[in-house]
């Protein structure tokens, strides 16, 4: 709960530090959405350390964000400049930006991925109802996928049928995270022998089907990481004659898997690594103390390509 109320927090953070910093010059219109007033509340209801935490590093953010697209402050006139919060159905939708800053008259927006002392891609889930071939690839999985993984939810559904926990299943890692993630790579293979942009079409599900800058404020070293991540070539472009005071380059998707296997030592955690730089690890767990018929997985990405723009800014 906390994780989730600092992270509404934050992007409402970013949201503010915007329209600050940015109001002087132009027109600025807040859509008052539902989720923009959940994340005002979420932002209202920290303790005011941890609020002043949250503005300085977006205020962080916006200022590296400025050097880097032009259009945020030389308008052309294309006004206001429109600021929203996403709601987060749009991550399930391969959508992974919170705060968006958008002009219409010249369809322009970028959007912000904001985090707080985490860098997680996605949290999704497998169960013998979910085909994630389809769902994240657009592929469906084989029925053999489906025969592997259903007795071992089968068995997760009896248990929750007689109300066990989590904390009091014997060997769990081997009774049921080891099968669903075994049967999970044979098929993630599969799909992979059988289209050839199966890679691609995971990173895309994983970062969204959109660029966008993710910010991540980090509070122990008290800065601000910012990473650009340009696949689509929509972000860092020039407003008129100017242009951005930082080029940010533009990332190549991968085209094939070079492995796909355990975290050495790890009952786990998987290890997805990809040409041009890019490495995922993928730990499943359960979501709730409860025993329920399905698992989530936790994917970080452990590698970028280099060209991958970053930039860590100093809070005041």
């Amino acid at each position: 709960m906390a994780q989730v109320l600092n992270g509404k927090g934050f992007e409402y953070a970013c949201l503010q530090s915007m329209q600050h910093q940015l109001s002087e010059t132009q027109q600025i219109e807040i859509l008052t959405t539902p989720t923009y007033l959940n994340a005002q509340l979420s932002f209202h209801c920290l303790d005011p350390i941890l609020q002043q935490k949250f503005n300085f590093a977006a205020d962080a953010a916006i200022r590296v964000l400025r050097r880097l697209e032009p259009q945020l402050e030389n308008h052309q006139n294309n006004q206001p400049l429109i600021l929203t919060i996403q709601q987060d159905a749009r991550g399930q939708q391969g959508d992974v930006r919170d705060v968006l800053t958008v002009r219409n008259q010249n369809q322009w927006e970028i959007g912000l991925s904001a985090k707080y002392n985490h860098s997680a891609v996605k949290h999704s889930r497998l169960s013998q109802r979910i085909d994630f071939g389809r769902e994240w690839l657009n592929y469906p999985v084989s029925e053999n996928y489906f025969r592997e993984i259903r007795p071992i939810f089968d068995e997760l559904e009896e248990l929750r049928h007689r109300n066990y926990l989590w904390k009091d299943l014997d060997h769990k890692a081997d009774r049921f995270y080891v099968p669903v993630l075994n049967a999970f790579i044979r098929e993630l293979q599969r799909l992979s022998q059988m289209y050839t942009d199966i890679p691609s079409r995971l990173l895309s599900y994983l970062l969204g089907r959109h660029d966008f800058y993710k910010v991540i404020a980090q509070g122990r070293n008290r800065v601000t990481e910012i990473q650009g991540f340009s696949m689509y070539g929509t972000l860092n472009r020039q407003s008129g004659n100017v242009a951005p005071q930082i080029r940010l380059p533009r990332l190549r998707l991968p085209s094939r898997f070079y492995d796909i296997d355990f975290k050495p030592n790890s009952k786990t955690t998987i290890f997805i690594v990809c040409d041009e730089g890019w490495n995922l690890s993928a730990r499943i767990h359960n979501a709730s103390r409860a025993v329920e018929p399905s698992l989530k997985f936790d994917i970080q990405l452990n590698g970028v390509p280099p060209t991958l723009y970053r930039h860590y800014e100093p809070w005041d």
